[in-house]
């Protein structure tokens, strides 16, 4: 399978939409409180690097993929292991957990939220994102007959499973009570959720202006029910 379907693309480079999340994150995880953090799934360690720059004492991430994990682990100050849904840290380790754009990805999406709640402190926050069924483009590609297409491919998550499924068989899409439900009956309390457009970033690169009036309407969008088609689920949860 092409390494994009498996794994999913990491973010490679900083730009304004890692910002605008990375200021979610902050917020939401109340990171002037945390000395511990986890970044599990970390890719290549865009968002550990900035919990290390932000001065949290210890940074940790987990990443699948061997070299991506000894690529972040490579940053200044960085720490990173491989591993997948079963995290390799005992009970409440973490006052902070981020799970960036990763469970979507992961063989057992249930038993990798029951980990993400099993390593955080009581009173830590687990700041989870995760694709959107309601935006209107699958953003991780499709296979189409016997060949993987990498690309944003409108109007695929609108389709009953059985058809989405087969075109997207690598990557799930959450509608709010499915992302919700993952954590269920486990002890935390949800704090926050909402959704988020996009940053644009690639648009504003070629087209200033445009890129600006576009990230204006669909930001101003996120105050009012039309949040609900936005490109990322946020969900805050708190261990209790």
């Amino acid at each position: 399978m092409d390494e994009r379907a498996r794994l999913g693309r990491p973010s490679y480079v900083w730009r304004s939409g890692q910002t605008r999340r990375w200021q979610i994150i902050a917020r939401w995880g109340c990171l002037e409180r945390v000395n511990r953090v986890l970044d599990a799934g970390t890719g290549v360690g865009l968002y550990l690097r900035a919990f290390v720059e932000a001065g949290v004492p210890l940074a940790v991430g987990t990443e699948y993929e061997f070299a991506r994990a000894a690529r972040a682990a490579g940053h200044r100050g960085c720490r990173a292991v491989q591993a997948a849904e079963q995290l390799p840290f005992p009970d409440a380790t973490f006052d902070l957990v981020l799970s960036h754009e990763v469970l979507e990805h992961v063989g057992d999406d249930r038993r990798a939220a029951r980990e993400l709640v099993r390593v955080l402190c009581p009173g830590g926050r687990a700041v989870i994102f995760v694709p959107n069924r309601l935006w209107p483009f699958e953003t991780h590609g499709v296979f189409w007959r016997g060949r993987y297409h990498f690309g944003n491919v409108p109007l695929v998550n609108y389709l009953p499973n059985r058809w989405r499924n087969r075109l997207a068989p690598h990557v799930r899409a959450y509608t709010a009570g499915e992302v919700r439900r993952l954590f269920e009956g486990l002890p935390v309390r949800i704090v926050h959720h909402g959704q988020i457009f996009p940053g644009y970033d690639n648009l504003s690169a070629t087209h200033p202006r445009l890129g600006r009036f576009v990230r204006a309407v669909t930001y101003g969008l996120e105050r009012t029910p039309l949040q609900i088609v936005g490109l990322s689920h946020v969900l805050v949860v708190e261990r209790m």
